[in-house]
C-alpha cells in the first residue's frame, strides 16, 4: 500500500510540473530546440527571466527537464519522461 501511495505521489509531481501553460510552452520549445539556457528561453518566449527560471525549476523537480552546465550557462533539455509528457500534450492539442 505504501508503494502505491508513492507511485501516486510521483504522478502528482509530474502533473503539477506541467499544469501551467507557460511550462507547456517551455516543454514545446525544448522539444524543438534542446539545450537552451534560461536566457534563451526567455528571449524566445518574450517573458520575464525570473518567470522562466521558476518554471524551469518546477519542470526539473517534476523530472521532465534536465540541466547541464556548459561552463558559461546552464542548458536544459527534455528527459525521457519529458518527451512522453510532451507527446501526451501534443495528442491532446490535436484533438
Amino acid at each position: 500500500m505504501a508503494e502505491d501511495r508513492q507511485k501516486y505521489r510521483n504522478v502528482e509531481r509530474v502533473m503539477k510540473g506541467v499544469a501551467n501553460h507557460r511550462r507547456a510552452q517551455i516543454l514545446y520549445l525544448l522539444k524543438e530546440e534542446p539545450e537552451l539556457s534560461v536566457a534563451e528561453i526567455t528571449k524566445k518566449l518574450g517573458v520575464n527571466f525570473r518567470t522562466v527560471s521558476d518554471h524551469t525549476k518546477k519542470l526539473v523537480h517534476a523530472g521532465l527537464v534536465m540541466k547541464r552546465s556548459d561552463s558559461v550557462s546552464v542548458r536544459h533539455k527534455l528527459t525521457d519522461l519529458g518527451h512522453k509528457v510532451f507527446e501526451f500534450i501534443v495528442t491532446y492539442i490535436k484533438n
